[in-house]
C-alpha cells in the first residue's frame, strides 16, 4: 500500500511540473502572438516564449527545491 501511495505521489508530481512549465509557456506565446499581429511586430513571440520559459523552469525548480526540503525533513522526523 505504502508504494502504491508513492507511486501516486510520484505521478502528481510530474503533473504538477508539467502543468508549472507549460503554463507560463503558453500564456507567454499567446500574448506574444497577439502583440506582434497588434504592432505588426510578429518576432515579439520569440522573447516572450523565452520568458514564458524562463519562468516556467523557475517555477519547476521553487517546486522541486520544496519537494526534497520536506522529503528531507520528513527523514529526519523518521529517524528520531
Amino acid at each position: 500500500m505504502k508504494q502504491k501511495n508513492s507511486v501516486f505521489r510520484s505521478l502528481i508530481l510530474v503533473t504538477q511540473f508539467g502543468i508549472s512549465m507549460l503554463v507560463p509557456i503558453l500564456l507567454c506565446t499567446m500574448i506574444g502572438a497577439y502583440l506582434g499581429r497588434r504592432f505588426s511586430m510578429p518576432i515579439l513571440t520569440v522573447p516572450l516564449f523565452l520568458v514564458g520559459a524562463l519562468a516556467g523552469f523557475r517555477n519547476v525548480w521553487i517546486m522541486a527545491k520544496r519537494t526534497f526540503e520536506d522529503k528531507g525533513k520528513d527523514n529526519v522526523k523518521k529517524n528520531q
